[in-house]
């Protein structure tokens, strides 16, 4: 069963799932950044609304929904990715939010997303998926649902965070597990929680889902 998550679609590269389209489906709110509109257009589905500078969504798109649904944001100082974040999380005040088409695309894109979740760092309430995995960033301590043998990585952006990383085959104590060093790439959960405890900042936490029947 799908749980009705408020879901934000990027216009980066994303491969229609059933379970991903059923995450779309079931969203409360649906929202688009920009150009994401051009992919749920192509679901059928209309998403309550799309944020941005819109210079990505299609004409057909756009007239398709309706001018009643653009919410424009022109500055440029931040992505449309931060606009339809603050959006949702300011503007409508969701309580959490899961985000497709964030992954996978241009190289440049997927960073800067990534950078904005480490930034935001909302655990649980904040959630990248495409079709085989799921990224979140936390600054706090976290436990989390696994399935024994899943593939699990670590790591963070600032040399400065330590993290302490439990109920996987290669634990972690303490320790530095920054992108340019020493991170925890393919460590395996070993049973049906994984612990997370960073110190000193957000340690970005990715779940391998290909597979997953739940």
């Amino acid at each position: 069963m799908i749980d009705s998550w408020p879901t934000l679609v990027l216009n980066g590269k994303l491969r229609w799932t059933e379970e991903l389209a059923a995450i779309a489906r079931s969203a409360r709110p649906l929202l688009a950044a920009d150009g994401g509109a051009n992919a749920l257009a192509r679901l059928g589905l209309r998403p309550q609304s799309v944020i941005g500078d819109l210079d990505s969504i299609s004409t057909p798109t756009r007239t398709w929904l309706g001018e009643a649904r653009m919410i424009h944001r022109p500055d440029q100082e931040r992505t449309d990715f931060e606009k339809a974040l603050d959006y949702a999380f300011v503007e409508l005040c969701v309580a959490r939010i899961k985000v497709l088409g964030a992954l996978g695309s241009r190289a440049d894109h997927t960073i800067g997303n990534l950078g904005v979740v480490a930034q935001q760092a909302r655990g649980r309430d904040l959630v990248l998926r495409d079709d085989r995995q799921e990224i979140l960033a936390t600054a706090q301590a976290l436990t989390l649902e696994a399935l024994p043998g899943e593939i699990w990585s670590f790591w963070t952006f600032d040399p400065g965070v330590r993290v302490s990383i439990e109920g996987v085959r290669w634990p972690v104590e303490n320790e530095v597990v920054n992108a340019g060093g020493r991170s925890s790439i393919s460590n395996e959960s070993v049973g049906d929680e994984v612990r997370v405890i960073p110190s000193g900042g957000a340690v970005m936490v990715c779940r391998n889902i290909r597979g997953n029947t739940r």
